[in-house]
């Protein structure tokens, strides 16, 4: 799953204290593949100390335009999915279909990156997605998730939403 997160909206709803909380469906993407938990049996591991539920060891790979951005392992995450959905379910109805992500793969977020980045060397180019761009996301034995950046044209604004009412 790539939630392609929407930063500038984001860094705006912000700014309001309103986020950033919501997930954006006008750009998350799901695939290759759906798999039920018996068919991770083979890559399941124990889950981390004092937490429930289970854990599995799968590579997670990501480029951009053929240059490799991320490099992490699901069984790195301290939150079992178990848990997660215990939390996510507090106080909402949650219902089969409904989809739940858990979070990045450790280096997989640009925000992230580029923060760091900056840390280690002022100099440091920060990187963006871009029209035209080339997003392939990989899990060990569940397949290549590729999509193409499409930009769209607007220049809506919720800051500008809150100054005009």
């Amino acid at each position: 799953m790539n939630d392609m997160s929407a930063r500038r909206l984001q860094m705006e709803e912000m700014l309001l204290n309103l986020g950033p909380a919501k997930g954006k469906d006008f750009s998350t993407v799901i695939g290759p593949w759906l798999v039920t938990l018996d068919e991770l049996q083979p890559f399941e591991i124990p889950a981390k100390e004092n937490h429930t539920g289970k854990s599995w060891n799968l590579r997670m790979q990501c480029w951009v335009n053929d240059k490799q951005v991320s490099d992490g392992n699901l069984g790195d995450m301290d939150w079992t999915f178990a848990e997660i959905i215990e939390r996510a379910s507090y106080g909402v109805d949650l219902y089969p279909g409904d989809v739940i992500g858990s979070g990045t793969v450790g280096t997989g977020c640009f925000l992230e990156l580029n923060g760091t980045g900056k840390l280690n060397d002022p100099n440091y180019p920060e990187q963006w997605l871009q029209a035209g761009d080339v997003v392939e996301m990989e899990i060990d034995c569940l397949g290549k998730l590729s999509n193409t950046i499409v930009a769209e044209e607007t220049d809506w604004s919720i800051l500008r939403q809150k100054k005009n009412s």
